[in-house]
């Protein structure tokens, strides 16, 4: 399997439709996959196999669903374990999880909003430092979008490097959720990405998104990345560097074949920026 992890890589969100054709030969476009550890942990039988297949062959991260890192409810030591030993297993050392919560009383099967207060940052700090304790790696955290911003006292960008600094965490930079945010709360997308802290970035996720209204953008996974969320992505690169880039489908995906110019535009992207990064 290939260990370099850096640069110039485009990645696609792995799904168990898409196993048996990726054992017979996954496409030369795709240099590492991401699967969420909660679909695949518990998986048996021919579908383990062909998972440990592509595991020995590629690279793969984990995107997960359900850590809840923001929540008041108490981490779930238990499961952090299991992704451990699931990271362990396969030989993966990324993994990724939304700079939000989803559990409560209970599961909520959704993505909320943190509320953005010191007091939210200390609790969120602690619970990513235990979170890398159990794990032997860094947390990766994604910035996310939202829709409401309960109890704000700080903005969105402030509380995001707040909580990468105190908790020496990495980033999943999401250029699509900035370019969502930045029309449904008003700010400047290109302002948010420039804050944001070059160190800390690992990798980045392109998705496409369903507009509901003219100032009001909702992030779905479910189409074709718009040309503004392309535009962006080019800035990402020439503010912050190429990192490895993944593209996000998570409905109404189409044959592979059809998200390979997707995927293609992503490489050129990172080609045409590389030079410019290694001459500033």
């Amino acid at each position: 399997m290939p260990t370099q992890f850096e640069g110039p890589l485009t990645g696609l969100g792995l799904r168990r439709e898409m196993l048996d054709e990726f054992c017979q030969q996954l496409p030369q476009d795709i240099d590492f996959l991401e699967v969420a550890p909660e679909n695949w942990m518990a998986l048996g039988g021919r579908l383990q196999k062909q998972f440990r297949q592509l595991t020995e062959r590629h690279r793969f991260v984990l995107h997960g669903l359900s850590l809840s890192i923001g929540s008041p409810a108490e981490l779930d030591v238990e499961f952090v374990r299991q992704v451990k030993a699931f990271m362990d297993l396969h030989n993966i050392e990324w993994y990724s999880e939304h700079l939000s919560y989803c559990s409560g009383e209970g599961h909520m099967y959704d993505l909320m909003p943190i509320p953005f207060t010191e007091e939210a940052v200390a609790h969120v700090v602690s619970r990513v430092k235990q979170v890398q304790d159990i794990l032997e790696r860094p947390l990766i955290l994604e910035n996310v979008s939202y829709y409401a911003a309960p109890g704000q006292q700080m903005d969105e960008l402030s509380f995001t490097q707040a909580v990468l600094s105190e908790s020496n965490c990495q980033l999943l930079l999401d250029v699509n959720n900035i370019y969502v945010n930045s029309v449904n709360h008003g700010y400047d997308a290109e302002t948010f990405l420039a804050g944001l802290p070059t160190e800390r970035i690992r990798y980045m996720h392109m998705a496409g998104h369903y507009v509901e209204a003219e100032d009001l953008l909702v992030d779905t996974h479910g189409a074709a990345v718009c040309d503004p969320v392309w535009e962006l992505l080019e800035k990402a690169y020439a503010i912050h560097g190429v990192h490895p880039t993944l593209l996000e489908r998570d409905f109404n995906i189409p044959p592979t074949s059809e998200l390979l110019p997707e995927l293609q535009r992503i490489h050129q992207l990172q080609n045409a920026a590389a030079p410019a990064v290694l001459t500033a």
